[in-house]
C-alpha cells in the first residue's frame, strides 16, 4: 500500500503524461553505436515517453548522458551535466557525471575496512580515502546494455561482472543496473547484484542535476526528508554521530533556497566547502520513502527523488571549478549542478551503528530509487 501511496505521489507532481496515439507506445526506446579514437564501441539508449521527456544512457559507466524534461512553458532543456560526445568521458576527467559508481559510492576512511576479521586495503584516490570505487570504479569501465521489456515500459538494463579483487574488494560481484522511463516521467532505478565472497557494496546514482539548464543551482530550492545527518571529520569521513539539523544549515526539512546558507561559518561547511554531507532519511518501515524535492523557480521544473535507501548524499557541486567544458559549451563553474546520491552511508564498513554494507554469497542486493520530474 505504501508503495502505491508514493507511486500516486509521484504521479501528482509529475508531467502531464501527454495523449497516447492508438497503437503507439507510451514510451519509446532506441539503440544507437558510437565509436571512440581507439576503436572502442559504446552503445547509447534512448528513451522518450509521450509527454517530451527523453533520457540517453550508454554502456560506459552506465552513464546518464542527457534527460530533457519541459519547463513550465513546454520548453526543453537538458537537466543534468555532461558532455555532447559520449566518447569524451573515457577522457578519464569527469567527476562522475550521470555514472554508476562502485563498488562503493562515497567514501571509506583511511582507505580500508575489516570484514569477518580480514582487512582489506582500498585505493587512496581521495586524500588518505577512498572514493567512489577507486581509481577505476564502476564510472570507468565497459558494462553490458539490453534492451528489456518491463510492465512499466521499455528499460534499459546495464551488466556486468566485477572480478574478485578488483581495486581492492573481494568476491566476484554480478550486477543489473535498469532504467525504465515510464508514462508518467518518472526515471526508475533497480539495482540488483550477488557475490560468491563476502564484500561491501554501495552503489548510487551520480548525476548532477541542474534544472534550469543553466547557470549555478544555488536559487534551487531543496527539502530534504531528514531530521538528521552525518557529521564528518576535516576529510569528509563521518564521525559516526547522527546529529539533528535542528539550527543549522543542514535543515531542509522546509523548501529552503540552496544558496541561503552555503556561505555559513559552520565547521561542517568549511570542512565541506558547502554541503558534501549524508542526511539519514526518515522512514517508517520497508519499500520505498520520499528523500527529496528539488524545484527551480526561474522554469518551474521540479524533481522528486524517493528510494528504499536509507540515506542521501546532498552535494552541491563544490569542486566544479570552471576547467571542464560540458554540454553545448558550457563551462561548468563553481555550483553548475548538485547531486541526489541515495545510498548506505559513507564509511559504513567502519562504522558498526551504521546500516550494513555486508553482501554475503546466497544474499541479492536489491535497492530502489525513483527520480520523477514535474512542473509548476
Amino acid at each position: 500500500m505504501r508503495t502505491l501511496l508514493l507511486a500516486a505521489l509521484g504521479a501528482a507532481l509529475a508531467l502531464p503524461a501527454g495523449r497516447q496515439t492508438p497503437g503507439k507506445p507510451a514510451v519509446n526506446l532506441t539503440q544507437t553505436s558510437v565509436v571512440d579514437a581507439d576503436g572502442k564501441r559504446i552503445d547509447v539508449y534512448t528513451l522518450t515517453n509521450a509527454a517530451g521527456m527523453e533520457v540517453r544512457a550508454m554502456t560506459y559507466g552506465a552513464i546518464i548522458l542527457s534527460w530533457k524534461v519541459p519547463d513550465r512553458a513546454g520548453r526543453l532543456a537538458d537537466i543534468v551535466l555532461g558532455f555532447d560526445d559520449p566518447a569524451r568521458y573515457l577522457k578519464g576527467d569527469s567527476p562522475y557525471f550521470g555514472a554508476i559508481v562502485g563498488r562503493y559510492g562515497n567514501r571509506i576512511g583511511a582507505a580500508r575496512f575489516t570484514l569477518d576479521g580480514k582487512t582489506y586495503p582500498l585505493a587512496a584516490n581521495d586524500g588518505v580515502n577512498h572514493l567512489h570505487g577507486g581509481t577505476r570504479g564502476f564510472d570507468k569501465v565497459m558494462w553490458n546494455g539490453e534492451i528489456v521489456k518491463d510492465s512499466r515500459g521499455p528499460s534499459v538494463a546495464f551488466t556486468r561482472t566485477s572480478p574478485d579483487g578488483e581495486e581492492g574488494y573481494p568476491g566476484a560481484l554480478t550486477m543489473r543496473v535498469t532504467y525504465t522511463l515510464t508514462a508518467r516521467n518518472e526515471l526508475i532505478v533497480d539495482y540488483q547484484a550477488t557475490t560468491d565472497k563476502p564484500t561491501v557494496l554501495n552503489l548510487t546514482q551520480h548525476s548532477y542535476f541542474n534544472l534550469a539548464g543553466e547557470g549555478d543551482i544555488l536559487d534551487h530550492e531543496l527539502r530534504l526528508n531528514a531530521d538528521r545527518y552525518t557529521p564528518v571529520d576535516k576529510t569528509l569521513i563521518p564521525t559516526g554521530e547522527l546529529a539533528t539539523v535542528d539550527g543549522t544549515p543542514f535543515d531542509f526539512r522546509k523548501p529552503t533556497r540552496i544558496g541561503a546558507r552555503i556561505g555559513s561559518e559552520h565547521p561542517q561547511m568549511q570542512f565541506g566547502r558547502g554541503y558534501d554531507h549524508n542526511w539519514v532519511l526518515a522512514r517508517s518501515g520497508g519499500g520505498l520513502s520520499l528523500a527529496a524535492e528539488l524545484y527551480d523557480p526561474r522554469s518551474g521544473r521540479t524533481l522528486t527523488v524517493s528510494t528504499t535507501e536509507p540515506g542521501l548524499q546532498f552535494y552541491s557541486g563544490n569542486f566544479l571549478d570552471g576547467t571542464l567544458t560540458g554540454k553545448g559549451g558550457q563551462v561548468y563553474k563553481h555550483r553548475s549542478g548538485l547531486c541526489l546520491e541515495t545510498q548506505r552511508f559513507p564509511d559504513s564498513p567502519n562504522k558498526p551503528n551504521f546500516p550494513t554494507t555486508v553482501l554475503r554469497p546466497g544474499e541479492t542486493y536489491r535497492t530502489q530509487t525513483i527520480f520523477a520530474a514535474g512542473r509548476r
